[in-house]
């Protein structure tokens, strides 16, 4: 299971992170107990709602079939729509067919590189997009299905493409005039949420992954939360460490780990903090890095800049592989790493970096039991649920976010819409 853990300088900052804990604590049966004003936005916070036997059943039949018969898989969706998915295929497929990401950007280089990666492969696609007035997966989704329709005509185009989105929206009424597969995006659950639903489910199963076990690990997370409604709440002891930095002056949190499979982890953990505490005039800034090589570009900011990041690691305990250094005749003075294995080099460089930083600034780890679908699921749910918490104790809205309309009135208006 998840563990946090903080560091302290000393023991007065010991004591006042514990007041804060003692303090604060009834918010979360408040929250477990249901809050109405949020009650159209909690289809995520149970996870059989939308990933129960039948969900998942549907999902990992129709994976089967796309996995039986293309050579790409399309995945439209910008933001919400694709980060969870892309967070963990990234980390973790080993087969299946090759998943190309497009609806993210308006740049005609990218298109086509997206295009020229499609010639001579079996080709299926799925655009998600909750509100189907998005412009970048809705641009995304005109060229790209065009081009199988081109390509295979329209009658087998139909059984290639799949949409996921809102019902009696316009992506669904263009789903049945079309006959194009069409899969519900819960309206109670925003895009930053969707990990353990069609959202994120379906893509997972289509590039191989264990959905059952993801689901499971989330489940099993959600218990754990819910059932805990004291201080040794993992994901309130983070939350309350983040909002507790925050009033410090710490305006800036890092989220760092030593393994590149968090990668696009990094990312989707971004926009759920990013776009659920950013506005009202506050917020903390999310930002992460990838150690051990970010270490050459932001460490000495760390280590000597202006104190106003707070730092988090992501610690996994068990080794996700093994390469052990070998001997040789050559002189180039490393023979010290002889017969180390480089889980434990990087694990070394962790627990230096940690103890470090630790002397310049406020760190925490959240501990991982290992990097599997399992524990995916149980980090998905985990932030999510400490997400919640901590724009609570903000005194902030963490379902809305009125400030990313603002560049798209602007952009509707000059593109003459």
């Amino acid at each position: 299971m998840i563990t946090f853990k903080k560091s302290f300088k000393n023991i007065e900052d010991q004591n006042k992170y514990n007041a804060y804990l003692n303090d604060h604590v009834n918010i979360i049966g408040e929250i477990v107990e249901g809050e109405a004003d949020y009650l159209d936005n909690l289809g995520w916070f149970s996870v059989d709602k939308w990933a129960n036997e039948g969900f998942l059943s549907q999902f990992k039949a129709l994976a089967t079939e796309i996995r039986e018969k293309a050579d790409v898989f399309i995945l439209i969706g910008v933001g919400g729509s694709n980060n969870a998915a892309r967070s963990v295929i990234e980390a973790l497929q080993v087969d299946g067919p090759e998943i190309i990401y497009s609806g993210n950007t308006l740049s005609p280089h990218q298109f086509n590189k997206v295009l020229a990666q499609l010639e001579g492969k079996s080709v299926y696609m799925n655009c998600i997009a909750k509100n189907f007035e998005t412009l970048e997966p809705g641009s995304s989704f005109r060229v790209l299905r065009q081009y199988i329709i081109n390509q295979y005509g329209e009658e087998e185009a139909a059984k290639r493409i799949i949409a996921t989105g809102s019902r009696n929206s316009s992506l669904e009424q263009l789903c049945k005039d079309n006959g194009y597969t069409f899969l519900e995006f819960p309206e109670d659950v925003g895009g930053r949420f969707t990990s353990m639903t069609s959202v994120g489910l379906l893509p997972m199963a289509v590039a191989g992954l264990d959905i059952d076990a993801m689901v499971s690990g989330a489940r099993d997370m959600q218990q754990q939360l819910h059932n805990d409604k004291t201080i040794d709440n993992q994901a309130y002891r983070y939350a309350s460490y983040r909002n507790f930095e925050y009033e410090n002056g710490y305006k800036v949190e890092m989220l760092a780990s030593f393994e590149p499979q968090f990668r696009w982890f990094n990312k989707w953990w971004l926009q759920l903090f990013g776009e659920s505490e950013g506005k009202d005039s506050k917020g903390i800034l999310p930002t992460y890095a990838e150690y051990s090589e970010d270490l050459h570009a932001i460490g000495q900011f760390i280590q000597d800049g202006s104190p106003i990041v707070f730092e988090t690691f992501i610690d996994v305990k068990k080794a996700n592989a093994s390469l052990v250094v070998k001997s040789d005749d050559k002189k180039d003075y490393f023979d010290y790493l002889d017969g180390k294995d480089f889980w434990q080099i990087n694990k070394i460089a962790f627990e230096a970096t940690f103890a470090a930083h630790s002397e310049k600034l406020p760190c925490a780890m959240i501990e991982v039991d290992e990097i599997d679908a399992y524990n995916f699921g149980q980090l998905f749910y985990f932030f999510q649920f400490a997400c919640y918490l901590s724009c609570t104790l903000m005194g902030v809205n963490p379902f809305n976010q009125p400030g990313v309309e603002a560049y798209k009135q602007l952009m509707f208006t000059s593109l003459k819409k």
